[in-house]
């Protein structure tokens, strides 16, 4: 089987929809809205994550480099997503995140190994 090799944003824009789709079954009571629509920083986040994971990067590592990204950006724990506030739920520890959310990581990774 031939492997498919596309450019770093677009495994980013395939990664983030996967993303929106399982956040959307899993009833995310704020998902992010399509690729097209998203902040600027929500897509660099997105890049930054595939470049990761094309080091070789576990979901847990991916996690964990997303935690380092958001906090020097400011982010902190927060119960609610919040753009405006910089707060997000996810900012634990991986072994603390619901399941939903490390599927979430899961198939990022897999997109990704699939795609690079």
């Amino acid at each position: 089987m031939k492997r498919i090799v596309m450019p770093t944003d677009w495994i980013a824009h395939i990664c983030h929809e996967a993303n929106r789709a399982i956040q959307l079954i899993t009833e995310d009571p704020s998902p992010s809205p399509h690729w097209d629509e998203a902040p600027h920083w929500q897509r660099v986040s997105a890049i930054a994550g595939v470049e990761e994971a094309q080091r070789g990067a576990t979901p847990e590592q991916l996690h964990e480099a997303w935690c380092e990204h958001k906090r020097a950006e400011g982010w902190t724990y927060g119960p609610d997503k919040d753009p405006d506030a910089k707060t997000h739920p996810c900012l634990v520890p991986y072994d603390q995140l619901p399941v939903e959310q490390r599927v979430k990581d899961a198939v990022f990774h897999a997109i990704v190994g699939a795609l690079r």
